[in-house]
């Protein structure tokens, strides 16, 4: 029988609340309570409604999940833009399918829709700064809970594949290699390649597909930064080469993740960490 400690959900779970608690403590976000009431509540109805249309019982950390990155990647001066990044988030995972799998992480289309549909709405990046003893710290619970995931390859190819890029960057335009270092440090980066892109609904189960969805995401964020001058160009990658993971599938196909499946390490790791003892079981779909 699956434990309740077993679910890597949870431990997304407290560290996206620790961070959370960590900026109203350190008044360091500016986020209003009452927004945050208003997006948890949001994405919880939603999700009890999806889960009704289509017959399952709804499990309440999914939009727990999404509630909390939204609240910490996104802003506004009112409620129902939030509110509103909420409905869609959850919405997306019951109408936009396919092969049984939703196309789109909740939160990233979430955002992703209110910053390009409407002037009310805008990201948080400035707001995470670049101290390296925060980005080691937030890397470090990531790659516990996306270890616990089966998808730790995700963010480090991610990471790698982008760091390349802006060194390169700023060896041919001959900028300092501070300047780089910078950006790779930057708490939101972390958090998105962590937390979202390695979420592993809405990501491709076969290997070698993920290797080629977070390599093709990294390049397809440098471009958008860089070439289009886009300051959300991390979220719009994400969405971009979500609509094609189907694709990467195709040439890679692998059975679906379900929440608890048994960690498949590397090799190169079996003689180092432990396995993770969570048996299979059926999820619903969500």
């Amino acid at each position: 029988m699956k434990g309740f400690f077993d679910d890597p959900r949870l431990y997304q779970i407290l560290t996206l609340s620790g961070l959370l608690a960590f900026g109203w403590a350190a008044r360091a976000f500016n986020i209003n309570p009452v927004h945050f009431g208003a997006v948890i509540l949001t994405a919880c109805v939603a999700q009890a409604l999806g889960s009704f249309m289509i017959a399952t019982k709804p499990d309440l950390k999914s939009p727990l999940i999404t509630a909390l990155s939204l609240t910490l990647l996104l802003r506004a001066d009112s409620a129902w833009p939030l509110m509103a990044a909420a409905a869609i988030a959850i919405g997306s995972k019951f109408m936009l399918r396919l092969n049984g799998k939703h196309i789109f992480n909740p939160a990233n289309i979430g955002i992703v829709a209110m910053v390009v549909m409407t002037d009310a709405a805008w990201t948080t990046p400035g707001q995470w700064g670049t101290a390296i003893w925060f980005a080691a710290l937030l890397a470090g619970a990531g790659l516990f809970v996306t270890y616990r995931a089966a998808r730790f390859d995700v963010p480090l190819i991610f990471l790698g594949s982008y760091a390349i890029l802006l060194f390169g960057r700023a060896i041919w335009l001959g900028d300092p290699l501070a300047i780089p270092m910078l950006r790779l440090e930057n708490g939101a980066l972390i958090l998105f390649a962590f937390f979202m892109i390695s979420d592993p609904k809405t990501t491709p189960d076969g290997a070698a597909a993920r290797a080629a969805f977070a390599g093709g995401a990294a390049l397809l964020a440098y471009f958008l930064t860089f070439h289009f001058y886009l300051a959300d160009g991390l979220f719009y990658a994400l969405a971009i080469i979500s609509m094609i993971r189907p694709l990467f599938e195709w040439f890679n196909p692998a059975q679906h993740y379900q929440w608890g499946d048994p960690v498949t390490r590397p090799k190169i790791l079996r003689r180092f960490m432990p396995p993770v003892k969570t048996p299979a079981h059926a999820a619903p779909a969500e």
